[in-house]
């Protein structure tokens, strides 16, 4: 199909909302029902040549007393020729013969289809717009628009316009839901990634193991499916390496996806395929509370998960912060329980936690990862919290391969800065202990017209330039290698004692002493310091770990200093800092305040990449000589200027 027949189609289509929907339907329900009409119409194509052939299946299956509806499911399917049907006696055409019973046997038609569809029509919620239509007089001008010989959705060449493959079909699908998230405001992004996105993807995850694929089964998994679109590209990309390579591979899809009509959508997608069982694989809920594959391991996963979107609702769900303890978010790492809990306002990083938790560990392929994140996933969160966490669980673990950062404005209604992250637990023996960064930003191909904000896109010269780049593994001015710890620091909380006026400088005094002399005395930096404790004659003195050695009535004795929490400061070392937190804070803090210390018991370990500090370029600086240049030519101008205005006066 060429793209001005596609075009058309589409163009078709969005037209009938404007023709039949407005002053009936706000235009933000507009795609409540184009969207499942889209689908339904297609089923109702796909199905037509075997309409008979269904309705006698029935009528014999009912003859031999057979009435039981999953008895009847397969012998019903088999008619068909797909894996759904449909046993009410109408099509959508034949239901314009009647147009005082529109509405009746619209629902009749619809109550007609197999389980399968049934549950994608329920999802749409065309149901609920049914009366409303009907009671507006417009049920009648939908489907009669939808079965207008001008345009043509089924598989075959009708009306001398050509058939419409499902790939087509898929298309069409991804370019109605676009228009309408960017007609209505909404990110496009939460239900679909431009495919030239996903190519990408596809092939970062494929490519440098497939010599390696073997004749077998391979599982595929989207944890935020959106309309399936991420599934089908990397079904047809693995497809196609193992076919390239004389490989038998069995390939089966698993998603989940939490909005319904784009549930919907990536359903009837597979179902449209002729894949049945992999459309029973694609699962409606929140993936992160309702983990619809709690004990299944993947080979290969890929997500463009949402970002900077509240999981508030799935959390509570899940017992809250303190209560959550889903092993996929909670996990013993170096004998330490790490909390791979965000903040509530974005839970991105937990869909890449969810998958690192379903890799296989048993095979030689272990699995790859693909995820789409944007900058905050970098380097947001401090030590310690669920963000840092996660980076550390997964660089810890040398899992993390590399991250690519991708041009800007490559995606339908977001412009920000977005980056593929490179997930396995199989890294080749070259990139152990290593990740390696790619600047992709400026690898790209300008489109004719912008698609929402999308006025890039990536053509297959750039994929192949960054494929190779990553597969090459060398440093150059777009790829950077770094050891797993570069990205590692240590938090460190600096200490300076509490120092009063008027106080004893010989006595260690108790909390509630403290307490009280905070409010009563005041502070200064010439004051003597609070002594909290004064530990046993011979113990070892260690400044920085907070024993310092004084002189107390006459004699040595090591104590410990009340801090002041208005002197508190944190440090962060990095974990390749030559000679520790010690070399550190030796160099960088006690020279500016030869009392400081810090505690070795409240240290965390945190992971942040901050990826443009790797790659900035700073402009390089004009010559002096043409500054100076361009400021004689600005002083001569201004003589000019001023001896014009003093010989007018």
């Amino acid at each position: 199909m060429t793209a001005s027949q596609h075009n058309r189609i589409v163009n078709f289509i969005w037209s009938i909302a404007d023709d039949v929907l407005r002053d009936h339907f706000k235009r933000g329900k507009y795609p409540d029902i184009i969207l499942p009409m889209t689908v339904i119409r297609r089923f109702d194509a796909v199905l037509e040549p075997t309409k008979e052939a269904v309705l006698n299946a029935k009528r014999e299956l009912e003859k031999a007393g057979l009435t039981n509806p999953r008895e009847l499911e397969p012998a019903l399917k088999k008619a068909a020729g797909h894996p759904f049907f449909n046993t009410s006696p109408f099509t959508l055409k034949s239901l314009l013969d009647d147009p005082n019973q529109i509405e009746a046997n619209f629902r009749a038609y619809l109550e007609g289809f197999s389980p399968n569809v049934q549950d994608i029509i329920r999802n749409f919620k065309l149901h609920q717009h049914i009366d409303h239509m009907a009671q507006r007089g417009i049920l009648y001008a939908l489907i009669e628009k939808f079965v207008d010989p001008r345009i043509n959705l089924s598989p075959e060449p009708r009306n001398g316009l050509p058939g419409l493959d499902n790939h087509a079909m898929g298309t069409i699908f991804e370019e109605l839901v676009r228009r309408f998230n960017e007609d209505n405001n909404e990110e496009a992004g939460e239900h679909f990634t431009p495919r030239d996105v996903v190519r990408l993807m596809a092939r970062l995850t494929f490519e440098p193991i497939a010599d390696r694929i073997e004749n077998g089964t391979y599982l595929i998994y989207d944890g935020a499916a959106g309309t399936g679109g991420m599934l089908t590209l990397a079904e047809e990309e693995l497809g196609r390496i193992a076919k390239e390579r004389g490989k038998k591979v069995s390939i089966h899809l698993f998603g989940q996806e939490v909005n319904p009509e784009t549930y919907a959508i990536a359903k009837a997608d597979m179902l449209l395929k002729g894949e049945g069982e992999e459309a029973d694989n694609i699962k409606l809920g929140s993936t992160l509370s309702e983990d619809a594959f709690p004990h299944m391991k993947f080979d290969f996963m890929l997500s463009n998960p949402p970002y900077g979107k509240s999981w508030k609702v799935d959390l509570s769900h899940m017992g809250g912060k303190e209560g959550l303890n889903d092993p996929r978010f909670v996990v013993m790492h170096r004998g330490e329980k790490l909390r791979l809990i965000p903040r509530v306002s974005d839970g991105q990083l937990l869909f890449l936690a969810n998958k690192v938790a379903k890799m296989k560990e048993g095979t030689e392929l272990g699995s790859r990862i693909a995820e789409i994140h944007n900058g905050s996933s970098l380097f947001t969160g401090d030590a310690g919290s669920g963000e840092s966490n996660i980076r550390r669980y997964i660089i810890e673990n040398d899992w993390l391969e590399a991250i690519v950062a991708l041009p800007l404005n490559l995606f339908y209604n977001t412009g920000i800065a977005t980056y593929i992250w490179i997930v396995t637990n199989r890294k080749p023996e070259h990139r152990k202990g290593k990740v390696q960064l790619i600047d992709a930003t400026s690898w790209f191909k300008p489109l004719r017209r912008n698609l929402g904000k999308k006025n890039r896109e990536l053509s297959e010269e750039d994929i192949e330039r960054i494929l190779q780049t990553f597969l090459a593994f060398e440093e150059n001015e777009h790829s950077k290698i770094f050891p797993n710890e570069a990205f590692g620091y240590r938090k460190v909380t600096v200490e300076r004692p509490l120092r009063l006026k008027g106080i004893d400088p010989h006595r260690a005094y108790k909390a509630s002493e403290i307490k009280k002399l905070k409010e009563t005395h005041e502070r200064a930096e010439d004051a003597p310091p609070v002594i909290k404790k004064i530990h046993k004659k011979g113990t070892a003195p260690d400044p920085l770990h907070g024993r310092f050695e004084v002189e107390l009535n006459g004699e040595k004795r090591v104590v410990e200093y009340e801090p002041d929490p208005e002197l508190r400061d944190t440090e962060q070392v990095p974990l390749l800092e030559e000679g520790g937190i010690e070399a550190f804070l030796k160099r960088e803090v006690l020279p500016y305040a030869p009392d400081a210390w810090y505690d070795p018991e409240k240290v965390k370990i945190g992971y942040e990449i901050n990826f443009n500090r790797y790659f900035f370029k700073p402009k390089a600086l004009r010559p002096l000589d043409e500054i100076a240049k361009e400021l004689a030519l600005v002083e001569a101008e201004a003589k000019e200027m001023l001896s014009e205005l003093l010989g007018g006066c």
